[in-house]
């Protein structure tokens, strides 16, 4: 058995920004998946509005992940057969909206990240940046209280990264969201209203603006 995560102790209230940094294996993935509820741990309690986690069944998760929480992953998992538009409506589908009200959602949100003139575009055709910017809009078409980003600018070009952290950092101001961001750019992580960092799957430091 490996014990990733050791004592953790966080609370992240509506608005703030989180940056999860430290050496690669420390657990930062780990944390961002029991925050989001992909995994358990196998001891505590994550409680997400005053509600145990741990207590739903697997529909009530599926319906937590798809309503309140956004993720953006570093391999964004876009569907490549499919347009910026139809990948970015699929949770609204997921949640039973009419197509042409996940589509009107994702067009609204599309223009947001600046994309309204690549909406019709297939992912193939979109520079890494904008593919980055349609995992975004995917994350938060469904308007979630917690987004999840595991190293958004991990596989981005210095400028391109850039854009994506201006984006996130405009997004938080503008929705009033909280944000979780595991990153090892430490000027990203900076600019975050809260930073930590893992090490041997305890928090080693911690700051607060």
């Amino acid at each position: 058995q490996i014990d990733v995560l050791k004592g953790i102790d966080l609370t992240l209230h509506q608005g703030d920004t989180l940056a999860v940094t430290g050496a690669s294996g420390v657990g930062k993935s780990t944390l961002l998946n029991i925050m989001g509820t992909l995994e358990q741990p196998t001891t505590g309690v994550v409680l997400f509005d005053s509600r145990n986690v741990n207590d739903m069944d697997e529909g009530e998760l599926c319906k937590l992940r798809n309503r309140d929480i956004g993720f953006v992953f570093q391999f964004h998992h876009l569907l490549p057969e499919f347009d910026a538009l139809e990948n970015t409506l699929m949770p609204a589908l997921i949640a039973r909206s009419s197509k042409k009200g996940a589509a009107d959602m994702a067009k609204k949100i599309l223009i947001k990240v600046g994309l309204e003139k690549r909406m019709s575009h297939r992912i193939g055709e979109l520079s890494g940046g904008e593919q980055q910017r349609v995992a975004i809009a995917r994350a938060l078409i469904m308007r979630p209280k917690l987004l999840l980003a595991d190293e958004p600018t991990g596989n981005l070009d210095t400028a391109t990264g850039e854009g994506i952290i201006e984006l996130l950092l405009k997004l938080n101001r503008d929705e009033g969201l909280a944000m979780v961001i595991a990153t090892h750019n430490q000027r990203f992580a900076e600019r975050m209203s809260h930073q930590l960092e893992l090490m041997d799957g305890r928090i080693q430091f911690e700051r607060r603006r």
